[in-house]
């Protein structure tokens, strides 16, 4: 039994209008959400093995301040250029390349295509418009190896963002 939780990077500043899409930072919201969601997750004890993040400044930080709360240790999340802006196909082939010793994952990306990854990855009709800033959707895979992950084989287990509810 494997568990994923794709988390889509917080709320990011466009406060420099010529920085680089790469390098833009969170902005104060991000900066508050990405710890509330952390803060959700280990209410629920969610503990992952590993988290895998896009390169990119904003997802690296969501990585970070969800980690802290989590108490995962920061040097150990894992920087995956190839999930920058990634399609769903990617992101899938991101998810079977894993190692079988890691049970519990955490992958934080952009949109759109964590949205349609997700809604290609789950086993039900219920589709999300898009994937909020911030937001995580939970999976449960009934399967022992990554590399058998597929479209359809994630049975949703929750689906929650910032503004879903106050804290």
């Amino acid at each position: 039994m494997k568990t994923l939780y794709v988390i889509r990077h917080a709320k990011s500043s466009w406060a420099n209008p010529s920085q680089e899409d790469f390098d833009r930072p969170l902005n104060e919201r991000g900066k508050r959400d990405a710890p509330r969601m952390g803060k959700r997750l280990s209410e629920k004890n969610i503990h992952p093995d590993l988290m895998v993040t896009s390169p990119a400044k904003r997802a690296r930080s969501t990585a970070k301040r969800v980690a802290k709360v989590l108490a995962f240790p920061k040097e150990k999340i894992k920087k995956e250029t190839k999930l920058y802006h990634a399609g769903e196909e990617v992101i899938l082939k991101t998810i079977q390349d894993l190692k079988d010793k890691h049970n519990v994952v955490m992958l934080f990306g952009h949109n759109p295509g964590l949205t349609e990854f997700v809604n290609s990855f789950q086993d039900d009709e219920f589709d999300i418009d898009n994937m909020p800033t911030c937001g995580v959707v939970a999976f449960q895979l009934n399967i022992d190896s990554w590399k058998d992950a597929s479209w359809g084989k994630g049975k949703m287990l929750f689906f929650d963002y910032p503004k879903s509810r106050e804290d």
